[in-house]
């Protein structure tokens, strides 16, 4: 049977985070959760377009509660103040979506000293989810939708002796790691859900081929070459619109019969409905370890469920 948003049982009381939450896969995944009932902070970088955003989805959801979190993900500082504020505001966090990503950037570093894809896709995401892991394991049931990409098949394995390239930098291998990395990671937190007895989730999507933002960026900025604009006008010509995009986060998120360590993808890799993927890399374990150590020594914190 297929998937249907509008079968899925009501999100009354529940509360959920959305990086990314003004635009693209985001902007729609924040939209469904506010129509399920959800109160749902959209975490946004930009403040003008974040505010642009949350009216825009008032207008289109009738009472939806939805507010605005400042969050850059290129900055631990924003990262920590961002938690602050969501821990002073809330006992507890129903939903985590990991979803805000650069892709095939130019070299450029974080405020914090990370290599910027790493930084913002991995490191950001790290540090936030570990700085509200206790708010997550306060709900019932919490669920972590960490967004990877068919990307991740673009590099055999994370650079852990030189995680920010400062040796040699390539855009799309950068970007690649980086997406890996959130592979790892959504399958890293699951085992430590699961070997800790809690009830929380932690879930992987991929939305295929989508028509955002991410790939004008991309070619807007350049450092991607030719391939930054064949990647735009394959998006603009046969890419899903981001409604489509974010169904298969949207489901990881939503549907009841979704279980921790699953990954959700279009039914053909880069387009169609929102179904389940095996697992497919080997080595997993031993990569997990090696991406919480580094994880763990660049961001100074620590994300062990106990």
């Amino acid at each position: 049977m297929s998937f249907s948003i509008t079968k899925t049982p009501s999100l009354q009381g529940k509360t959920a985070l959305v990086t990314g939450g003004n635009i693209g896969l985001g902007f729609e995944t924040v939209k469904a959760l506010a129509a399920k009932g959800a109160h749902v902070l959209l975490a946004a970088r930009n403040e003008e377009k974040g505010k642009a955003a949350v009216a825009k989805i008032q207008k289109l959801v009738p009472n939806a509660q939805v507010e605005l979190l400042s969050l850059d993900l290129a900055s631990q500082r924003s990262i920590r103040a961002a938690a602050t504020e969501v821990g002073n505001k809330f006992s507890q966090l129903d939903f985590l979506i990991n979803n805000a990503g650069i892709m095939a950037m130019p070299e450029t570093l974080t405020e914090d000293g990370y290599e910027s894809q790493f930084g913002v896709n991995h490191l950001g995401h790290w540090s936030l989810t570990g700085l509200l892991v206790n708010n997550l394991l306060a709900a019932e049931q919490a669920r972590v939708v960490t967004v990877t990409s068919t990307a991740h098949h673009m590099v055999w394995n994370i650079n852990f002796d030189d995680p920010h390239m400062l040796k040699k930098y390539s855009p799309w291998k950068a970007y690649g790691q980086s997406k890996l990395a959130n592979y790892f990671f959504a399958l890293g937190l699951h085992n430590e859900f699961k070997n800790s007895g809690k009830q929380a989730m932690s879930l992987l999507a991929h939305p295929g081929l989508s028509h955002t933002n991410l790939q004008v960026e991309t070619y807007d900025k350049g450092a991607a070459g030719w391939t930054g604009k064949v990647s735009k006008t394959l998006a603009a010509r046969v890419g899903m619109e981001p409604e489509v995009g974010a169904r298969p986060q949207i489901r990881a998120a939503l549907d009841p019969k979704a279980k921790s360590g699953q990954f959700y993808c279009p039914r053909y890799g880069n387009n169609g409905a929102p179904v389940r993927h095996p697992i497919m890399r080997t080595r997993n374990q031993r990569n997990i370890e090696k991406l919480w150590e580094l994880s763990e020594k660049e961001t100074g914190i620590k994300l062990e469920i106990s």
